[in-house]
């Protein structure tokens, strides 16, 4: 995508590099954006896993395609402002990924209880005669095992597990080698397809090393002239009974008879791994009451019986109960937290049951390990990240990682008495000074949306997102950013409402949601542009609102593998025929260049961005324009500061910046801009100029020496 450039500045009208004191800067905007920037790391990095699992995300959020550039050799296709360009410096397989072999014995273990599923053998037909094989299916639906297993079947020498960082464009490079590779659950998106043309370039390059291939993808309209093979994962009994035959033997039929097997294999469908978990703890089963008792307790519906037993049993005393309410809260994370503030909890309870009595808190009690035992939960040691580093601390979580979502699901709709003292605990864990309290909080308060959205806004949520001080407002944005994670209803239209809401409150706390939201859900980042952009067309903003506007529309771009898709909708905006959109767009542009940190944009596109075509272009498009509009040319060039600086830290970052460079000049004075500013920049270090800088201006001016 691409726009006329704009009337650009002559260089001598650029004013000069200063140093970072802007007028927002000295009203503290700059100390807001570094805040908008840790508020968000705080929420990817305390929120309970299975909350982000449901986005999508698991392990690193700061993910996407990485490749090799360094050294001044490029492997892939590098595409520059809308024109593809080819380098081939040294051979296409200089990537570096991580990616190895899967160890022999894993393979024969896995083969022994593996069960085919319906397609499994015309898929291992098609894999013999293609040699590559896309394998799509539903979430959590066993694709990757039944991937394994059919390199496994073929009798491949050895299997190989590709990196997930690979792209399509980079897919043949990593096919180096005989017998069977798998890609897992390859990302797929309008920018970055699965194309035919990729997979008869990866089907050449198997004939030529005598390979095969399994792709793995989830079901998506991504695949472009591929036509996948279509996985149906087995029943749940034939994973049982492949599993008791194997460890088993001669007694499976007689465990398949017992009371707790039928109930759990008749209630509804289990996905494969949840079959697998419960066949293993089966194949342990000694015929004592209490292994008995084991087999009940695995499943949803003991889950629930579990946590409305716990919250009715007249047995279960008042300060047990605050203990498990905060163990929900704070599943995952450090045991003291969950024990501490569940004693906060036990004050407001006793406030509430016994208002007459001042409340009381045993000093002494029971051992960790004994409450976590009756809690049903489990506790070790493990490193916990602070802002110092890890940090070795005792964990404690539930055994049914479900537990949580269904206590706090039950005791908000099952024992709305509780509501008020449950209410103020969770107001006060929003004001602790410790940031994974205050994520649990907001993540506690966006379980309770998804039970119950009306009253969690109104006794919640509203009361954060109306508030005068920073804080609470970051708090009401993160609990609708993960309400609208876990699917809470209508979240989404609220948020629309709010951006435009009388309140000025209601509309930051709306705004910085959705720059929070969206690189969750890229999904919605339609949705969420079209709101921030009614928002700047309405241009009646205070300037503290207009710089969280900017901050979050920049928050698109800070994290996720899906900055193409956000690139691209920004340089939509381009076109639009209000300026107050236009320059939205460019302010976040820019804002987010303007990030030196880890992960950050210009890491992003020397890594991924610069192989995939849309997204470069895009990128190089909303450089161009933002250097050639007199309004953002200071705080671009400024920018462009940040992204010559971690050129000197970063081979990768240096090469991506000097193929950049052309697609930013299509003037003489995009040239002698860029050229001006170069030769003036300074190291904050030594006070000298960078040798990237130079070596920036050799690709200026090729025929020129640099003076």
């Amino acid at each position: 995508m691409s726009v006329p450039p704009p009337s650009a500045p002559a260089p001598e009208d650029v004013q000069p590099a200063e140093p970072r004191t802007d007028p927002e800067a000295a009203d503290g905007t700059e100390e807001r954006t570094q805040e908008a920037r840790a508020a968000q790391r705080e929420l990817f990095s305390h929120t309970p896993a299975f909350i982000l699992d449901n986005a999508g995300f698991g392990g690193s959020l700061v993910g996407g395609s990485q490749h090799g550039v360094s050294g001044g050799e490029v492997a892939g296709d590098v595409f520059l402002g809308g024109k593809t360009e080819i380098h081939h410096h040294g051979p296409a397989a200089t990537t570096a990924y991580a990616s190895g072999e899967i160890p022999r014995g894993d393979l024969d273990a896995l083969d022994a209880v593996f069960v085919e599923g319906p397609v499994f053998t015309s898929a291992l037909a098609r894999l013999r005669e293609e040699r590559v094989l896309v394998l799509a299916g539903a979430h959590a639906g066993g694709r990757y095992t039944a991937a394994c297993m059919l390199l496994h079947r073929l009798g491949v020498p050895a299997v190989h597990a590709l990196s997930s960082e690979t792209s399509p464009s980079s897919l043949t490079a990593q096919l180096s080698s005989p017998g069977g590779h798998v890609l897992r659950d390859l990302p797929l998106s309008r920018n970055r397809p699965l194309r035919n043309t990729h997979l008869y370039a990866a089907r050449d390059q198997l004939k030529k090393v005598d390979g095969y291939l399994v792709v793995t993808v989830e079901n998506s309209p991504f695949l472009i002239g591929a036509t996948p093979a279509v996985w149906e994962p087995p029943e749940a009994t034939a994973v049982v009974r492949a599993h008791l035959n194997v460890h088993r033997g001669t007694d499976a039929e007689e465990l398949l008879s017992l009371a707790p097997v039928r109930d759990f294999l008749s209630r509804g469908h289990h996905h494969p791994a949840e079959a697998t978990r419960f066949a293993r703890q089966l194949t342990g089963y000694d015929g004592s009451e209490q292994a008995l008792a084991h087999l009940s307790d695995f499943g949803q519906a003991a889950v629930e019986e579990q946590c409305r037993g716990w919250l009715s049993d007249p047995e279960t005393t008042l300060r047990d109960k605050a203990f498990l309410i905060s163990l929900a809260v704070f599943d995952q994370a450090p045991y003291v937290l969950a024990a501490e503030l569940a004693d906060k909890l036990y004050v407001h309870f006793q406030r509430l049951q016994h208002p007459e009595q001042p409340p009381e808190i045993p000093v002494f009690g029971l051992s960790a390990e004994t409450r976590l035992e009756r809690a049903r939960a489990e506790g070790k040691v493990r490193n916990e990240e602070t802002e110092w580093g890890p940090v070795p601390q005792f964990t404690a979580h539930f055994r049914k990682e479900d537990t949580p979502r269904v206590l706090l699901t039950e005791v908000w709709n099952g024992h709305p008495s509780a509501r008020p003292a449950l209410v103020a605990w969770l107001k006060e864990l929003a004001g602790d000074g410790r940031p994974v309290v205050r994520t649990r909080a907001a993540a506690a308060t966006a379980l309770l949306a998804r039970a119950d959205l009306p009253s969690a806004v109104a006794l919640l949520i509203d009361g954060w997102a109306v508030s005068k001080f920073f804080g609470p407002r970051v708090t009401a944005a993160n609990a609708l950013t993960l309400a609208q994670i876990l699917d809470a209803p209508v979240v989404l239209r609220l948020l629309t409402q709010w951006c435009t809401d009388p309140h000025w409150a209601r509309r930051w706390t709306a705004i910085r949601a959705f720059g929070l939201l969206t690189p969750l859900r890229p999904d919605l980042v339609g949705p969420a542009l079209s709101a921030l952009a009614a928002r700047a067309r309405a241009d009646s903003s205070s300037k503290a609102e207009s710089a969280n506007l900017i901050e979050s529309t920049a928050l698109l771009l800070s994290v996720g593998r899906h900055r193409g898709e956000m690139l691209s909708q920004l340089a939509g905006l381009l076109h639009h025929d209000t300026p107050a959109v236009r320059a939205l767009a460019l302010n976040a542009f820019v804002r987010a260049c303007d990030n030196p940190e880890d992960g950050a944009l210009v890491e992003w596109y020397a890594d991924t961005g610069m192989y995939e075509a849309d997204s470069a272009g895009d990128l190089a498009t909303l450089w161009r324009t933002a250097l050639g509009d007199r309004t953002h040319t200071r705080a671009a060039l400024n920018a462009l500061h940040t992204w010559v600086y971690a050129a000197e830290r970063s081979a990768d970052v240096a090469t991506a910046l000097e193929l950049l460079l052309p697609a930013l000049v299509v003037t003489a004075d995009d040239q002698k801009r860029l050229s001006h500013e170069l030769r003036g920049l300074r190291s904050p270090d030594d006070g000298l100029r960078p040798p990237t800088a130079d070596r920036l201006l050799a690709v200026l001016h090729p025929k020129a020496n640099t003076p």
